[in-house]
């Protein structure tokens, strides 16, 4: 196995040619009839089965109910705590994004204006650019630091949702790089948004403030060991996900539901609980302090969230008029279509420019990927600036009429819209409609879009939405951190407000809402590029807290998805694919069910023994990049021969038979049993095996009935290590599972000491505890980088206190279906596949149900046939 996907495409190049397309699935590579990234092997999984081996049972025999009471108390306090986190990120970035594009626009709003009169507007485009270029140079500086940070962290964090470990996505200075550069990249005028980002936020900062540890800062380090596994942190990263949704558009239950939609494939009401309790504290935490700090009233919580799309409501002197009506759903169904078209185009090319700069960009040096974010940040500030200048028409101001009850907020909302009308050129009571879109931060477009009562012009509706939906394409995948939710709302609002003007100029239908379609609008274009169904409709309704819009909203969202479904994925999905992630479906196609485990495991395997050598454990570790091995043991036919004179071969055989009598002792209780069963037929049968039974020859009669008298196979002893000299018949002799155990542990035990001479007895071997063997948790030591020289190579290793003797199984007759919803649902790394005998025969991993690998299998099994 190669560890590097792009390394085996580059070093393989020769034998391309001669390979078939299932080889190609195997190993990872590209398909170049059909240009199709296929998975790679170098993602691990995610561990969500617990390991109850020894040192876990002893923490739960110490463990009473109040000790259990205090362990959930300590998670709600986590939980609590993630979210306030999240919050204080959001005001973090939102108060910095806020003062640098205040100060921009400030600047250069008033040179434009000094400069219309002089005739040096080329003096304020030179200000706009000296400003964006420098916030977008060092929005790319902070993604060279750590790469991961760029672009919105969802698709990332959807694939950890999914049980799939991406390095360095939950880091510290994951979180810092994305945070600071997300204010830089909206503060530089792309086209971008800074809620995407904040989801990435909360995942970050719910994977690490539980851990009580930093890697990023080693002198962060507490002794508080109990949430560090892959269970727990997935859990926690699932709360600090849904509080990210919920700080950036103040949709606690949005949140949730995201969490359940787009990756956790294991939920139960506790979590539920906690991710919405999360939830909550986010949005609550960014309300509080947005709203004290912008209007000064502490308390009122007036900003649920970073994105605002304000109160929609008519205006009182228009009686006719109405949010919605029964007519209108026929529309929206229509804007639904064209919306899912424009999602599926949008996404077509943003999936050709990412192919294109993962051959053109990607292999150069790192600085020509900071050259191409300038190249875009300069490209939209001259189109930008251009725009405003030139392309807009000056349109009318509508007289602002407000009775006197209304609220607070909308007041405030109203002084908004009408502080952010741009009048660059147009005499007095007009204003210039493309600058007032184009010459504000994004957020304010989204309102005028929504709430301004005067009309923007057919001719730059149609520019403007044109140019944002191919500089927004363009900007998705350039080297910063950059959100897609407001560039995508944005584009949709203005594609609804060009047809809610049509249909008022052209049909006559004067009654409608202009406001309604814009949102129906953003909401066609954002759910034909994301396709999120459950989740993105009630954020949408939280968002406008209109519940009335909950029809219309789900209606659109739901045509949207099945028009863009048609034609190519969603965008996260798109750019996960490009990765070469190994995602897991929420189900596998129909005809999949012709396969069954045997078709797609891996029979060649790679095996410890319960007892084996350290210089056998250092091989294998060494030769094999397998992140977990079997524990078996040999079924052979002269197993008292081999236990005379070897203390080794004879711990093992040992501990084979004390597992085999475990089972015939069950077997003898069952028999007791029947003999009060009322058939006398069945209580003469017990009696009459109980009166043949000789206790001299018992272990021999189970010997023969369990191991089913094997012909004698190539013996390998186990302080050999595999070879590739094995013949078929040494790679595949019969071997009883006892268990699993993990590289992990196995290095865990190594770097330890955890050993015991042939001389001695294994109870002589130390013992480590659970804390001790989660101490490096998530990063354990690489063998490769032990010092091994004061550990005896001929010394034994019991491994049987430290595997999981129970993990989940499969028959190798069971469908492909059953396998994959048991791996998915209980968030499996390796499942192994036993036969009725109890004899390993395969393993099945993440990458054997993988649409690409069962489409190869199903390919080979029509061959077959």
């Amino acid at each position: 196995r190669c560890g590097c996907g792009a390394g085996l495409c580059c070093c393989c190049c020769g034998e391309r040619e001669s390979r078939t397309p299932e080889e190609l699935t195997i190993l990872g590579e590209t398909h170049e009839e059909e240009d199709e990234i296929l998975p790679r092997k170098d993602y691990e999984s995610l561990d969500y089965d617990r390991c109850i081996n020894d040192p876990y049972l002893e923490v739960l025999e110490s463990m009473d109910n109040k000790k259990a009471q205090r362990y959930e108390a300590v998670k709600w306090v986590l939980v609590f705590a993630i979210g306030v986190c999240t919050g204080l990120v959001g005001l973090f970035v939102d108060f910095f994004v806020r003062l640098f594009t205040q100060l921009k626009f400030r600047v250069v709003q008033s040179s434009v204006e000094e400069c219309s009169e002089k005739g040096c507007l080329a003096l304020s485009l030179l200000e706009l650019l000296g400003f964006n270029l420098t916030f977008v140079f060092l929005a790319s500086l902070l993604v060279l630091i750590q790469p991961v940070a760029a672009g919105s962290g969802i698709p990332e964090i959807k694939c950890y949702l999914n049980g799939v470990k991406v390095p360095g996505v939950v880091r510290l200075r994951t979180v810092v790089c994305k945070a600071m550069g997300v204010l830089f990249s909206v503060a530089g005028g792309l086209f971008v948004g800074k809620e995407g980002p904040m989801i990435h936020s909360g995942a970050v900062v719910g994977a690490g403030l539980p851990q009580f540890q930093s890697i990023s800062l080693r002198k962060i380090q507490f002794n508080f060991p109990y949430f560090r596994s892959d269970r727990d942190k997935r859990d926690f990263v699932s709360a600090g996900a849904a509080a990210g949704v919920a700080a950036a558009f103040g949709a606690p239950i949005g949140g949730t539901l995201f969490s359940l939609e787009e990756g956790s494939s294991f939920w139960n009401q506790g979590l539920t609980w906690k991710v919405l309790f999360c939830s909550m504290a986010a949005t609550f935490t960014l309300n509080f302090f947005r709203s004290g700090i912008q209007f000064g009233s502490w308390g009122s919580f007036q900003l649920p969230g970073l994105l605002n799309f304000g109160e929609f409501k008519c205006s009182e002197s228009d009686k006719k008029c109405h949010l919605w009506t029964a007519v209108d759903l026929g529309f929206f169904i229509l804007m639904g279509i064209v919306g899912g078209l424009l999602g599926a185009t949008f996404n077509c090319l943003n999936k050709r420019l990412a192919k294109y700069r993962m051959r053109n960009v990607h292999p150069k040096p790192k600085l020509v990927r900071v050259l191409e974010s300038l190249l875009v940040s300069l490209t939209t500030t001259v189109v930008v600036f251009v725009a405003s200048m030139v392309l807009g028409e000056c349109r009318q101001m509508a007289p602002t009429s407000h009775g006197g009850n209304d609220t607070l907020s909308l007041q405030d909302m109203s002084e908004d819209i009408n502080s952010s009308i741009k009048t660059f050129f147009c005499p007095n009571e007009t204003y210039n409609d493309m600058a007032t879109l184009f010459f504000n931060p994004q957020e304010s477009a989204i309102l005028q879009l929504f709430h301004q009562d005067g009309t923007f012009s057919p001719v730059t509706l149609s520019l403007f939405f044109l140019l944002y939906f191919l500089l927004s394409c363009w900007t998705y995948g350039i080297s910063v951190p950059s959100g897609l939710f407001v560039p995508s709302l944005l584009c949709g609002a203005a594609f609804g407000r060009l047809v809610a003007n049509l249909l008022k100029s052209y049909i006559g239908l004067d009654h409608i809402y202009s406001g309604t379609f814009a949102l129906i609008g953003a909401a066609a274009f954002l759910g034909g590029v994301v396709r999120m169904t459950i989740s993105l409709t009630v954020i949408l309704i939280e968002s406008t807290n209109e519940i009335t819009y909950g029809l219309p909203i789900m209606i659109t969202l739901m045509v949207a998805k099945w028009t863009g479904d048609f034609f190519n994925k969603g965008i996260y999905d798109i750019h996960v694919n490009l990765r070469g992630v190994p995602l897991l479906e929420w189900e596998t196609e129909v005809e999949m069910d012709k396969l069954r485990a045997s078709d797609i495991m891996e029979p060649n395997l790679t095996y410890v023994y319960p007892h084996t050598r350290i210089q056998s454990l250092v091989s294998i570790l060494r030769t094999t990049v397998h992140h977990a091995f079997p524990v078996v043991t040999e079924n052979r036919g002269n197993e008292r021969e081999f236990m005379k004179g070897n203390q080794l071969i004879s711990n093992n055989i040992k501990f084979k038979k004390s597992s085999i009598l475990t089972r015939a002792g069950e077997q003898r209780k069952r028999s007791q049993s029947m003999k009060s069963y009322p058939s006398s037929e069945l209580r003469n049968m017990c009696d009459e095996h109980i009166a043949t039974e000789e206790p001299p020859e018992k272990e021999d009669l189970l010997q023969q009935m369990l191991e089913r008298r094997y012909t004698p196979y190539p013996n390998l002893y186990p302080d050999q290590s595999p070879s590739e000299e094995w013949t078929m018949e040494e790679r595949f002799r019969p071997l009883t599972f006892h268990g699993l155990i993990l590289r992990s542990q196995l290095v865990t035990l190594l770097d330890r000491g955890v050993c015991y001479s042939e001389s001695q007895s294994s109870a002589s071997q130390p013992r480590l505890s659970h804390a001790e063997m989660s101490e490096d948790y998530p990063r354990y030591p690489d063998i490769h980088d032990l010092d091994l020289t004061l550990l005896n190579p001929r010394m034994i290793v019991d491994v049987t206190p430290y595997m999981n003797p129970s993990p989940f199984t499969v028959s190798p007759n069971t469908h492909v279906s059953q396998v994959f919803n048991l791996f998915r649902t209980m968030g499996l790394r390796h499942l192994p596949v036993v036969n009725a005998v109890g004899e390993i025969v395969g393993i099945i991993t993440r990458h054997n149900l993988t649409h690409e690998f069962l489409q190869a299998r199903l390919r080979q099994h029509y061959q077959t046939i």
